[in-house]
């Protein structure tokens, strides 16, 4: 019978932290008060782009309606650009020497997208409710952009801006969805 190796327990990890933020501190130019400032702006954004893609995952998985087809595809899209954000942005921020999410409460702690668990909710909803929680996302993106130049971080900056134009497009289609066809005559 293989023996299982002891884990530390929690206050012999609390112990060795110190070093292990040293080993996880990238050098770069930044201060270390740079560094915090844009780690602090950054790691809400890929929370909320974490609870954002569960949420389009959500709906993608539980629409019903007329317009079926479309909003999976739709959903299913818009998922695949907030995961395909997560990584980039992390590993920006590993690349200044800050850490980054760790765990689900961690993205709990930090987002401001709020949990979807209704049972049923109407594709309008679905609609409405992702357009809301993108405008968030773009508000976050364009405080974190003028910070992230404050702070001399101008990568970052870049990446952000070309995130802020993939929400921005989220942003369009959810809109123009919203508008219904009763306008047109």
């Amino acid at each position: 019978m293989a023996s299982k190796t002891a884990q530390p327990k929690k206050s012999d990890r609390s112990n060795h932290s110190s070093s292990r933020s040293r080993a996880l501190a990238t050098p770069t130019d930044l201060t270390p008060a740079q560094v915090r400032t844009v780690t602090e702006a950054i790691n809400p954004i890929i929370a909320d782009a974490v609870a954002l893609f569960m949420k389009a995952k959500n709906f993608h998985w539980h629409l019903v309606g007329s317009h079926y087809r479309d909003y999976h595809i739709l959903f299913d899209e818009h998922a695949e650009q907030l995961m395909e954000s997560l990584d980039p942005l992390a590993e920006r921020v590993r690349r200044i020497g800050g850490t980054t999410l760790r765990s689900v409460g961690h993205v709990q702690a930090l987002t401001g997208i709020d949990d979807d668990d209704d049972d049923l909710v109407l594709a309008d909803q679905m609609i409405e409710r992702l357009l809301d929680d993108n405008l968030h996302i773009a508000k976050q993106m364009r405080a974190a952009i003028e910070l992230t130049q404050e702070n001399r971080d101008h990568p970052t900056s870049d990446l952000l801006i070309d995130l802020l134009d993939a929400t921005e497009k989220r942003i369009w289609f959810l809109h123009e969805i919203s508008q219904g066809g009763s306008n047109m005559r």
